[in-house]
């Protein structure tokens, strides 16, 4: 997919893609919305020292930059696992501002996380390892991950643009995939996507959202 690179309202780069008039995060604040919607409403909610992660649209790698980085200061160990159909080549990465507006010293891990290896996993740092996969869920029974999962960032495009990211199968099958208390976070607060992930079987909960967005959905296994 061709995309554009464009400026969020708190100076952080977002992709726009023509074909599907679509941004990959809020104009309202790219960073500001990845750090409420996933490490604030769902990775700080999860006490385990060593996390099992799943990503649905690892897209610029802002969600694992930022989940990198907060493991340099909490310790936790996050195995990280990223679903992504089409992804961004390293020379648009290069051009991404986050490392700059985040920690300038970290711009080699960053540019790690688009350069490893697809399907394996890799040391970017003692505390964070990842595995791309380059797919999307769309055929969930197609996944088979190694152990169940504490967190999931569910991140893939709105459902009025890709409505097969957002169907009962798929969330039944992350539900499966969840470790009890795993938590699953989302910036679509939809009535529909609530009422599948309640019928998956997770307690939904809506809370405020980011700049820009009323609510977001965290979603629970019990």
């Amino acid at each position: 997919m061709q995309h554009i690179i464009e400026i969020t309202e708190d100076g952080s780069h977002t992709l726009y893609v023509p074909e599907l008039d679509e941004h990959y995060h809020s104009t309202h604040g790219a960073i500001q919305e990845s750090l409420h919607v996933y490490l604030e409403a769902g990775l700080h909610h999860c006490d385990k020292p060593e996390i099992n992660l799943l990503e649905i649209g690892f897209g610029t790698g802002l969600n694992a930059f930022l989940t990198l980085l907060d493991t340099e200061k909490s310790k936790k160990t996050v195995k990280y696992t990223s679903l992504e159909r089409y992804p961004v080549s390293c020379v648009d990465a290069r051009m991404f501002n986050y490392s700059k507006l985040l920690d300038p010293s970290q711009e080699k891990k960053f540019m790690r996380l688009h350069s490893s290896a697809w399907s394996v996993w890799e040391e970017i740092t003692p505390n964070f390892h990842l595995k791309k996969l380059q797919m999307d869920a769309t055929n969930p029974d197609g996944f088979q991950p190694e152990g169940l999962f504490d967190i999931i960032y569910y991140d893939a495009f709105a459902p009025e643009k890709q409505p097969n990211m957002w169907t009962q199968e798929i969330f039944n099958r992350l539900y499966i995939l969840s470790n009890q208390e795993a938590i699953l976070t989302t910036y679509c607060a939809k009535g529909a996507v609530r009422r599948m992930l309640q019928s998956a079987g997770y307690q939904v909960e809506r809370l405020p959202g980011p700049p820009g967005k009323r609510e977001i959905l965290r979603a629970v296994k019990r």
